[in-house]
């Protein structure tokens, strides 16, 4: 059996500029990085008028070492659609050097659905992350110089928010202490570092409308408090135009293929567990431009991509799904059932049916909190039995919701016929988007209504320093913004271990900061890390590249 980088390097795809001219984007706005990447200059959206077409999102349950192969079905998914003769272009998220060396891997997708140059969209792409990294540091640097040079601006060091970033799991970056060595070095101070993918840059990559709104968010972030507990901001310090400088050629989505030849824009790339989780807006709206179907996926379980695309990437941009995927498998129910992962590939309707309230909870939440029409694609494996897959349709349908069988891993886009034809069904009924909190609600109406709404939470408790933070908050006028909740993927609840859909806990907020220029408060729950570690066995041990520059070992 082929494996993913050995299916994607045996492909034959065309050239970009063909895949430019099918998705209807004209020569004069395309930007070509190499045969088979291109950027294409967001003033396309400005400059031509578009019908939008009907936007569908993938989300999932939440994720298990089983795998559910989210973005998998997402590829699939669309060149499904294509083979129906749907126009059809999607958009997805950039993964992060981070999982690629570490425990997830790659996020091009798998097997016969893939984004293709595989190896390029896993590793530098076409430079985006760095400049976004370069932007955070650029700012982290001005801040320092303006402590170091007079101060005028009246800042505490103890009281800097801002970390510089670095797109590597390394946990030995966490926390570090800098400016020794004299006077000349700087003020010593506690720091740290987070990952490229959860910097607040990031995020207002991926939600701003143009250079002019980036800019503009740019210089709301705020990255400390003066000794008197004022907000200092990038403005104040005259960053936001240097920043969005080393922006502006980033900010132009990538395109790129599917290996049927399927338009996809591959833009920006926040973790959905400790920031938003979306792609960016520019690319959302130009596959909405450009086909009358634009396929695109939130990160990790609906509980947080999904929540965080509807609450605050459509609450913030007026964009709104007329349909949504949840894709799930046997094996990753039955480990939400309790079953051990080398026992998985056994058939058990105890386990699946112990496992499957976390399928049903990310449904009903999709159909009842937030009123859009639904489909379950159940990712097939070789080893999933009839008696299996009838158990989740029947009780799939007790929620009014069918369910297809997703084979686009194994037969590309022949093997997600029946759901594209579901979700092109689901596309033509109509519906309302609901949010799971009002606009407009506090930051602690918003963290209740989504742990009691979305994880069926009893409530949320606060630590000493979260109340104190939301105090800070509400002081220098920061309420009312949408929230975003850093939480652990593996669970609603903020606990790994409570698998499936428990009951009887509390979420517990242990800190909230302000993310101003992406325009929404962060609460951090539990033990989530905004800088990840390698473990004994990161994926980097098996990546390798040859004397003819071929890699090998990514997947």
């Amino acid at each position: 059996m082929l494996s993913d980088i050995e299916i994607a390097q045996a492909a034959k795809v065309d050239p970009i500029t063909a895949v430019a001219e099918r998705a209807g984007v004209p020569e004069r706005y395309l930007e070509l990085y190499g045969k088979n990447k291109a950027k294409v200059d967001y003033n396309l959206l400005r400059d031509q008028e578009h019908t939008p077409g009907k936007l569908i999102l993938v989300t999932a349950i939440n994720p298990t070492p089983a795998g559910e192969g989210k973005t998998t079905t997402t590829v699939g998914l669309a060149d499904a659609l294509s083979r129906l003769g749907k126009k059809t272009v999607v958009a997805l998220r950039e993964p992060s050097l981070g999982p690629v060396f570490g425990i997830k891997g790659g996020a091009a997708g798998g097997g016969y659905a893939q984004v293709v140059p595989m190896e390029d969209i896993n590793l530098h792409f076409t430079g985006d992350f760095h400049a976004i990294g370069a932007a955070n540091n650029l700012l982290a640097a001005m801040l320092d110089a303006r402590i170091h040079n007079n101060n005028d601006l009246n800042i505490d060091p103890r009281r800097i928010v801002w970390k510089r970033v670095v797109d590597m799991n390394d946990r030995q970056l966490r926390h570090i202490v800098d400016g020794l060595g004299g006077k000349a070095n700087g003020v010593p101070r506690e720091d740290g570092f987070d990952i490229t993918v959860a910097s607040e840059v990031m995020a207002i990559f991926c939600l701003a409308t143009s250079i002019t709104d980036l800019k503009e968010r740019l210089g709301r972030i705020v990255v400390g408090y003066t000794y008197d507990d004022k907000p200092v901001t990038a403005h104040d310090l005259h960053a936001e135009g240097a920043m969005a400088a080393l922006l502006k050629d980033a900010l132009k989505p990538n395109l790129v293929q599917t290996l049927e030849g399927t338009p996809a824009f591959v833009h920006g790339g926040p973790f959905a567990n400790i920031a938003h989780g979306c792609n960016s807006v520019m690319a959302t709206r130009m596959a909405l431009a450009l086909g009358d179907y634009a396929v695109t996926e939130a990160g990790f379980g609906a509980d947080l991509g999904a929540e965080k695309f509807l609450d605050i990437k459509c609450r913030l941009t007026g964009l709104k799904p007329d349909a949504v995927v949840v894709v799930a498998t046997a094996r990753a129910l039955k480990k939400n059932g309790g079953v051990s992962k080398d026992q998985l590939n056994e058939e058990n309707l105890d386990a699946l049916k112990a496992g499957l309230p976390n399928l049903l909870q990310h449904v009903e939440n999709i159909t009842t909190v937030y009123g859009l029409p639904c489909v379950v694609a159940i990712n097939r494996f070789p080893s999933d039995t009839e008696a299996e897959l009838a158990l989740i349709e029947d009780e799939c349908k007790k929620l009014g919701v069918n369910v297809c069988l997703s084979e686009v891993w194994a037969h590309g886009g022949e093997g997600g016929l029946d759901l594209a034809r579901e979700v092109v069904r689901l596309c033509d009924q109509p519906s309302t988007l609901t949010y799971s909190y009002p606009t407009g609600a506090s930051t602690r109406e918003a963290i209740e209504a989504i742990a009691t709404k979305i994880y069926h939470a009893d409530g949320v408790t606060y630590t000493a320093q979260a109340e104190k933070d939301l105090k800070l908050l509400d002081a220098n006028g920061f309420t009312n913004l949408p929230v975003c909740i850093a939480k652990t993927q593996y669970s609603f609840s903020d606990n790994p271990a409570l698998l499936g859909a428990p009951r009887g806990f509390k979420i517990t907020v242990r800190q909230v900061k302000v993310s101003a220029g992406a325009g929404f408060v962060v609460a951090l729950t539990g033990n989530i890390m905004t800088m990840p570690g390698l473990g004994k066995n990161p994926a980097a041990f098996r990546i390798d590249v040859d004397e003819s520059g071929k890699i090998t070992g990514l997947f």
